[in-house]
């Protein structure tokens, strides 16, 4: 097949970012809305977690079993796919008239995300052959993640405070629409040489395992870390993590290949992921609560406070993709672990809360730690990789950041419902030392997912790393000749 021009590249790499500034607005913009939601819905915290987390948990689960379909059936065809499904599932959200109805369109809109994300880095990875120039265009698409994050809190509080939480998900559907189009006309169909076959059993042990570990964490609180319903989901989550690693081995086409974790950077950049998007993810629901409900600020100025965090989260990216490609990816992944890691030390250790200048300082660093990290963990993940598997280990990598986005809602939303149960508004969230006092050990379970992406990130970043590396795509290649 011809090389396309770089102008058709730069269009597809354009059409590519959309689609992931639509799935990381609808995560950002949402953080914001939550206190708004939780007040017209009368959700408790665990059913604010859950409006996160339903999302979190589907899109987790779906996304190897999307890069894996995308590769074997066509990468244009699932992308477009998830475009349609994203689109119908915000509709269907901004239409919700309860939690209980919220919820289940949020997991529609998974769906179509699970399609979306990984399938663009395939298509990317597939589209920049050239190792220079796919990391320059890896370092725009970790941008547009923190573009994202700069535009979500201030677009979110604008729309929430002129038109309500619901538009929120109104605003992906002309995205969705323009996308859609532009992914018809302009994107080239590609597909892996040879297809990977189905693997359902994997596809049901990879549900079983998220979505008990999600319910067991954040619904202990209320129903008791012994409660039948809570063993039950240990041992479902268990039996699903041992079949997994006595299943997929076996398997000639695994929906999680074993072979990719003897990469030692491949390995550590899932691990880097969750601990980050843990810590991402755990940060921003926290601090909105802290803003809107213990502050009293409204959605609109919970989202400026939070812009100095966001804004410098866009800068790294770019800085980020511009280190990977010229220096590699050990130097911004170890100053994203420090400065994650001190950002969670300022609010546990010095209370950073209390004060403005230590807030915002604290803020800074956060977005200094996460914009950085974004590049690093997605050139990894698939520059070791043959090509005709990029679907899969861009699925995995996407994944851990997924997987990780879940847990850091569901523990740190357990950790402060336990701390603040019994309050006097039913909740606790309006009590700001109640509140102060719940979230410090959240705090610290942030500040150790910083230092476990600074200690893994320089184990997996030398030479023995790099071989390892090499010699498990030597392997791979071997095996699908």
């Amino acid at each position: 097949m011809r090389e396309p021009s770089r102008r058709r590249r730069m269009l597809v790499l354009a059409i590519c970012c959309t689609s992931l500034l639509m799935v990381s607005l609808d995560s950002t913009v949402l953080n914001v809305a939550l206190p708004s939601m939780r007040r017209e819905l009368g959700a408790s915290v665990s059913g604010m977690q859950w409006t996160v987390d339903a999302y979190t948990v589907v899109l987790a689960s779906l996304l190897i079993l999307a890069g894996s379909t995308a590769d074997r059936i066509g990468r244009r065809r699932v992308f477009a796919a998830g475009l349609v499904l994203f689109t119908a599932g915000s509709l269907l959200c901004s239409l919700a008239p309860g939690l209980h109805w919220l919820v289940p369109f949020r997991m529609v809109q998974a769906a179509g995300g699970s399609m979306l994300n990984p399938v663009a880095m395939s298509i990317i990875t597939n589209t920049f052959t050239e190792p220079r120039e796919r990391a320059r265009a890896i370092g725009a698409w970790g941008a547009v993640a923190g573009l994202s994050m700069a535009a979500g809190p201030v677009i979110g509080g604008l729309l929430v405070e002129s038109a309500g939480w619901r538009s929120i998900f109104w605003v992906n559907l002309p995205v969705g629409l323009l996308g859609l189009a532009l992914t018809l006309r302009y994107v080239p169909e590609s597909r892996a040489e040879r297809p990977r076959r189905p693997d359902p059993v994997g596809q049901l042990l990879v549900i079983g395992l998220l979505g008990s570990v999600t319910y067991g964490i954040i619904e202990a609180p209320a129903l008791g870390w012994r409660s039948p319903v809570i063993l039950g989901c240990a041992l479902l989550a268990v039996a699903s993590l041992t079949g997994l690693l006595r299943y997929e081995p076996r398997r000639p086409d695994p929906l999680i290949d074993p072979r990719f974790f003897r990469s030692a950077p491949f390995s550590g950049a899932t691990v880097i992921a969750v601990s980050a998007f843990a810590a991402l993810s755990g940060f921003l629901f926290l601090n909105t609560l802290f803003l809107q409900d213990v502050r009293g600020l409204d959605a609109l100025h919970a989202g400026l406070f939070m812009l100095p965090m966001a804004a410098l989260a866009f800068v790294c990216s770019l800085l980020s993709g511009l280190l990977v490609a010229s220096r590699g990816p050990r130097l911004p992944l170890v100053l994203a672990g420090a400065a994650t890691a001190a950002s969670g030390l300022m609010f546990a250790a010095f209370s950073a809360a209390a004060s403005y200048p230590l807030m915002f300082t604290g803020y800074a660093l956060f977005g200094i730690g996460v914009g950085l990290v974004n590049a690093p963990v997605t050139n990894t993940a698939v520059s070791g990789m043959p090509r005709a598997q990029a679907g899969v280990a861009a699925a995995i990598a996407s994944t851990s950041r997924q997987t990780g986005a879940t847990l850091g809602v569901a523990v740190i939303g357990a950790v402060l419902a336990a701390g603040v149960a019994g309050g006097a508004d039913g909740t606790g969230l309006s009590d700001p030392a109640l509140f102060a006092a719940a979230a410090a050990p959240a705090w610290w379970i942030i500040t150790a997912c910083g230092l476990a992406v600074l200690a893994v990130g320089l184990v997996t970043s030398g030479r023995w790393a790099r071989e390892t590396a090499l010699r498990t795509a030597r392997r791979l290649e071997r095996a699908a000749a």
